[in-house]
């Protein structure tokens, strides 16, 4: 007789649950939403902030249905897209620079089903809209850093090889240097002339003023390009790394044109974190404090972060800038303060030793750098409220502590504000230095009108294929064919509840991987019943049946490695939607073995295992 052991039963039993129970969260629909936080990301939102939004959109008859703090953001649902839309707009041109205002969908899934890890699967761009970005990097501040850097070397350079100067500045995005004789002059022109000469052409084009010693330089065509490519480049990797570290499923980082990248975040479920990690343009400067000695041409003023009213003189001269980080992580000192431990690579490692070497008992300042915007309401010439961006860079002290030892490649820093600061600064410190600071050109939640009718023509397409299979099993198998049917739908639910599981994203290859999956579930069904009827001819039905299921599983298994390995190999080496495509195949073909496998098995054995059958018609 056919028969399963209760464990069977049980460990079949055991995985439909949880697939139901996970795949459950899809059938609540998501809700429009509204997610505000303080731009400041020291600043969690509170109470006042709540009532301000609160009054704001009740003065404009904004119709919304609820608003609460939730995790240092405060979440306001509405009824309609509409009322969303209209509802960012009144906030933005209120509030303006005040907070980070971003669209959602907020799901609508029960407290139980959470408190269970239940969630449902995120949709991709494609499907559901997401976040999308369009940000500039601005190639004049790269080129700005480049100059600033070359500037020092040189300076230093001609203190080495006896080369006087009178005076030396940056001016328009060229470097001035002016010379006391026409000695120093020719000598600095031959190293100037030896210097231009890189691997890909003529690097600077040097501009001679014999008659008043001065020479002035400027980047050639061929190094602007040489800084724009390596400014987009380390932009686009440190972008990717952020967005790695933020956990966002199939995202989209791509460079546009010569100077933009394009990001494109699917599935994301805090919008406002993403853009200030993603828009913040931080990095770290080490400078030694300025003394007695320090040429008033060499330092500068800056004011502490936490302290307004604090102040202190630094070096113009960096030691060590943030792109020198290997590795960053949060912890606490001896006071239960916050602080950031520091890894840096070898190079950065030896110039912190070489600069802190000799200068034991003076005070190095940590600089945090950070890229911020000025939003502004302006009425154009047509009468309408627009608003204006202008962006600035700022730079505040965040540590200025006395060296009491060497510093080599790891450290750690102090005074950096809230354990939440201290985490968002290691954060950005792992994911790597921007080159250059961004702005955001186009900033935009893609709508889910073209996402509602892929998912409305993708359904279609999986409940047709889905019935066609379900009419010609029946009619063709019988009885067999309708344990194959209910197989069919326990794979969907599963596939499903394990993507809502891993929290992977469905985008529109995804659900013709499933469809594809749908025929490879069927294909092993009519493997097993074919093998079944071949063996009828020679055996009684309950040997048949036993046969069928344990000689047809080779075929199967063999089949389905193979499809599994080349999935995987997709999932690699492809991008966006092709590894969409490869996660729904690949759990696809797990399912579709257990159900096939087991599941039909089962109700097989049911039907038939405990009845002395003569005939068996299949």
């Amino acid at each position: 007789m056919n028969k399963f052991s209760i464990y069977q039963y049980l460990i079949i039993l055991t995985v439909l649950v949880l697939g139901f129970t996970y795949a459950l969260p899809n059938l609540y629909p998501t809700q429009p939403s509204i997610q505000v936080a303080y731009t400041d990301s020291g600043k969690s939102a509170d109470q006042v902030l709540l009532n301000d939004l609160q009054n704001i959109l009740d003065d404009s008859n904004s119709d919304h249905e609820e608003m609460f703090l939730r995790d240092n953001k405060i979440v306001i649902k509405f009824k309609s897209l509409d009322d969303q839309l209209n509802s960012k707009t009144v906030l933005q041109n209120t509030l303006l620079d005040k907070v980070i205002i971003a669209l959602n969908l907020e799901p609508t899934t029960p407290d139980w089903l959470k408190d269970l890890g239940g969630k449902p699967v995120k949709l991709g761009l494609d499907l559901s809209g997401g976040v999308h970005f369009l940000l500039e990097v601005d190639i004049e501040t790269a080129q700005q850093g480049r100059l600033e850097l070359l500037l020092d070397t040189y300076r230093k350079s001609f203190k080495e090889d006896r080369i006087k100067f009178t005076n030396s500045s940056i001016n328009d995005l060229e470097l001035f240097f002016e010379f006391p004789d026409s000695d120093s002059y020719n000598k600095a022109l031959r190293k100037y002339r030896t210097d231009s000469l890189g691997i890909n052409g003529v690097q600077y084009i040097i501009t001679e003023k014999p008659s008043t010693n001065i020479l002035i330089l400027e980047f050639s065509d061929v190094a602007l390009k040489e800084i724009r490519d390596y400014a987009v480049g380390q932009n686009l990797t440190t972008l990717r790394n952020r967005v790695n570290e933020l956990g966002v499923s199939e995202p989209v980082v791509q460079r546009q044109g010569s100077n933009r990248i394009v990001v494109e975040l699917p599935g994301v479920q805090d919008p406002t974190a993403a853009k200030k990690i993603i828009g913040k343009t931080a990095n770290l400067e080490f400078r030694l404090e300025a003394n007695s000695r320090t040429s008033p041409l060499r330092k500068e003023e800056f004011d502490f972060k936490n302290n307004d009213f604090a102040t202190a003189f630094l070096e113009r001269s960096v030691v060590v800038s943030g792109d020198r980080v290997t590795n960053a992580s949060t912890g606490f000192d001896e006071s239960g303060f916050s602080q950031v431990n520091i890894t840096l690579d070898m190079q950065g490692g030896r110039a912190m030793q070489k600069a802190t070497s000799g200068n034991i008992g003076r005070k190095l300042a940590v600089l945090f750098v950070e890229q911020k915007s000025k939003s502004e309401l302006i009425v154009d010439e047509d009468g309408n409220s627009v608003i204006e961006q202008t962006s600035y860079i700022e730079k505040n002290i965040i540590s200025l502590a006395t060296i009491q030892a060497v510093l080599g490649t790891s450290f750690r820093i102090t005074g950096v504000g809230t354990p939440q600061e201290a985490s968002e600064l290691a954060l950005l410190l792992r994911a790597g230095a921007l080159a250059a600071p961004m702005k955001f050109v186009e900033e935009r939640t893609v709508g889910p009108s073209l996402g509602k009718e892929n998912i409305e023509l993708g359904m279609k397409s999986i409940m047709i294929g889905f019935a066609l299979v379900v009419l010609f099993m029946t009619l063709y198998y019988r009885v067999f064919g309708l344990a194959a049917n209910v197989s069919l739908f326990l794979n969907l639910v599963l596939i499903t509840g394990i993507m809502s599981l891993l929290g992977a994203t469905l985008t529109l290859p995804g659900i013709a991987g499933i469809v594809l999956t749908v025929g490879m579930a069927v294909d092993a069904n009519v493997l097993i019943f074919a093998r079944i009827r071949e063996e009828l001819k020679e055996k009684d039905p309950q040997t048949a049946i036993r046969d069928g299921f344990a000689r047809a599983f080779v075929t199967i298994f063999d089949a389905n490695v193979t499809t599994l390995i080349a999935a995987l190999i997709l999932y690699i080496i492809g991008t966006g939607p092709v590894k969409g495509f490869a996660i729904t195949l690949s759990i696809g073909i797990v399912t579709s073995m257990f159900t096939a496998i087991m599941c039909t098995r089962a109700m097989v054995n049911l039907i038939y295992g405990n009845k002395n059958l003569k005939e068996l018609k299949i």
